[in-house]
């Protein structure tokens, strides 16, 4: 069996978590050597105790391991594990990191220079206009839009990095193998043509609400700081948060309407000492020592020039106006199928010339 195998193996042990497995390795020097040492010498490893010795050392799950490495194949991704060198140096550098990534994509170098956007499942028409313009213009800049696929600002900072032909890299709270939510998969394979999509859980692993903050700690250490854009109190995001200031990193906040139940978390943000900004030229200038050696100079694009279309995308476009258009209405004016028509309508928004807005609603941008 060849090493990556030892890693998933240990990646499987459902009582060994990333930080135990940190510290056999430290011990023992690889997982290899990690199921071959003998049950003694794993009991008098600190804080393993007799039930997390005989679960390593009586481990016969490798037929398991095997498929899962043939069936990571079959779905056009691969796993990396912690000693790689593709692995990221940021997320390497926490102590909880994981013993595996399953990757989508390619994971390069220059991600280190990278910045997470996070926010509201259900924005407000500011905090898509917001989100959007953000990771549009700081993909442009050259640097690595992060977050994590969900409805919301996630996809939109995916979407906005997209429309430069930027990187940007999803984080899932899943396998892989299970794109969510389920309509983003056009998204998912989107990016991972631009950039990467990573998971540390198996394949097969279900979108569980707990595996989500375990994510969040992911997202920030894979950037230099975090945007958060429309935040309640209870949001999410403030997990993200919460990580990235364990892990040194920098918090921006966008400021929102105070009569929002969507700007409570955010409007706190910046209360108790995040840095309000109103642009991403405020980012660039706090970040400008890190990450000076990557800045392109942007171009200034015209948005009244539109891109080449095919005749389905013209047919959609044609059907759009500035005010926002439910996927219904839009699918009995054109008689286009709901779901050739979401996808016609994400290569739109990709071309920057269509944008979503909560509800399945579209418009021109």
């Amino acid at each position: 069996m060849s090493d990556p195998i030892y890693w998933l193996a240990l990646n499987f042990l459902p009582d060994i978590g990333p930080l135990i497995a940190r510290r056999l390795i430290s011990i023992f020097g690889s997982p290899e050597n990690i199921f071959r040492a003998s049950i003694n010498e794993l009991r008098r490893v600190e804080n393993i105790g007799e039930n997390r010795a005989k679960s390593v050392a009586n481990f016969k799950r490798w037929d398991k391991v095997q498929a899962e490495a043939e069936n990571t194949l079959k779905n056009n991704a691969r796993v990396i594990a912690l000693d790689d060198k593709t692995y990221p140096e940021g997320l390497k550098r926490i102590p909880d990191a994981p013993m595996v990534l399953y990757v989508k994509g390619d994971l390069k170098d220059d991600d280190k220079y990278a910045i997470a956007i996070v926010g509201s499942r259900t924005p407000t028409a500011y905090g898509i206009k917001t989100a959007d313009e953000i990771s549009h213009k700081l993909s442009s800049y050259g640097l690595t839009i992060v977050s994590g696929m969900a409805r919301g600002i996630d996809a939109i900072s995916h979407k906005g990095a997209l429309k430069t032909k930027g990187r940007t890299i999803a984080v899932l709270g899943s396998g892989i193998d299970v794109p969510y939510p389920p309509e983003n998969k056009g998204l998912m394979n989107a990016i991972a043509s631009s950039g990467a999509v990573i998971s540390e859980f198996p394949l097969g692993t279900k979108p569980n609400k707990e595996n989500f903050p375990r994510r969040n700690r992911i997202i920030s250490a894979l950037s230099l700081g975090v945007v958060v854009i429309e935040a309640a109190v209870d949001s999410g995001s403030l997990i993200t948060v919460n990580y990235a200031l364990e892990q040194g990193k920098e918090i921006f906040a966008v400021p929102g309407n105070i009569t929002s139940r969507n700007s409570k978390g955010t409007n706190n943000l910046i209360k108790n000492g995040a840095k309000l900004i109103e642009s991403s030229e405020e980012i660039i200038d706090e970040l400008r020592p890190q990450i000076k050696g990557i800045l392109k100079e942007q171009k200034l694009v015209s948005k009244k020039t539109l891109p080449e279309m095919t005749d389905d995308e013209k047919a959609l476009y044609g059907c759009l106006d500035n005010e926002p258009k439910h996927i219904d209405a839009i699918i009995r004016e054109t008689k286009m199928s709901s779901s050739r028509a979401l996808s016609v309508l994400l290569n739109l928004e990709l071309k920057g010339v269509v944008t979503q807005a909560d509800g399945k609603r579209f418009s021109v941008n």
